[in-house]
């Protein structure tokens, strides 16, 4: 049996932080536990260009078509690459930041994620077999961001985008109120990733659920 080939996104542009802790505890763990694993990291990676014109946010179809940016062309084969795909990202006012969304825009928008069919009102997922996991931070309570925000930044990217493209997401994490905890409690944290990243380089293959790292 082939290992799994596993993703990580690590979707923020400011390096050091603490899901690139989180991130990297997980991805250690998957690689030692069997998994190929490969690190998109936009606080260090290229972040593509929010686009100007249509052609260049699609896979050419005629030699005279626009070429993608070499960097979206790598990130495409990236995700085609991977059976799994991890997001790792802060929650910024309600939502993710302008670099995960920018790349989210170039990489999913450029057809090879999705299609419409050519009449009605359906379309193809591309995508479909693959899973993925969320993690997010946020320093707002639980109840409040359900409360206000309606979970908006987790059911764009689940529902909105995975989930369109045909990818099941087998585990959500929000790791609430980072601005007041402890460092023993960030500790808990990596120390949680490292054991999801075990879990899943064993099996890309389980249900749906809410996964929370113990606060």
């Amino acid at each position: 049996m082939n290992a799994p080939r596993i993703l990580v996104v690590i979707g923020t542009p400011l390096a050091g932080s603490l899901n690139h802790a989180l991130a990297h505890a997980y991805a250690d763990a998957a690689h030692a536990a069997g998994a190929e694993v490969r690190l998109i990291d936009l606080a260090r990676d290229a972040v593509p260009q929010h686009p100007s014109e249509r052609n260049e946010v699609r896979l050419p179809r005629t030699d005279s078509d626009v070429p993608l940016a070499p960097e979206v062309a790598a990130y495409i084969a990236d995700v085609d690459w991977a059976d799994h795909l991890v997001f790792f990202f802060p929650q910024w006012w309600g939502s993710y930041p302008a670099a995960l969304k920018t790349w989210i825009d170039r990489v999913f928008l450029s057809g090879f994620a999705y299609r419409y069919r050519p009449t009605g009102r359906w379309w193809d997922k591309l995508l479909t077999g693959r899973t993925a996991r969320i993690v997010m931070t946020m320093d707002s309570p639980k109840i409040w961001n359900a409360w206000v925000y309606r979970n908006a930044a987790i059911r764009s990217l689940r529902n909105a985008t995975l989930g369109f493209c045909g990818i099941r997401v087998r585990g959500v994490t929000r790791l609430a109120e980072v601005r007041h905890r402890s460092d023993a409690d960030r500790e808990r944290w990596v120390r949680g990733m490292a054991s999801f990243g075990a879990t899943d380089a064993e099996s890309v293959v389980a249900r749906e659920s809410e996964e929370l790292v113990p606060a």
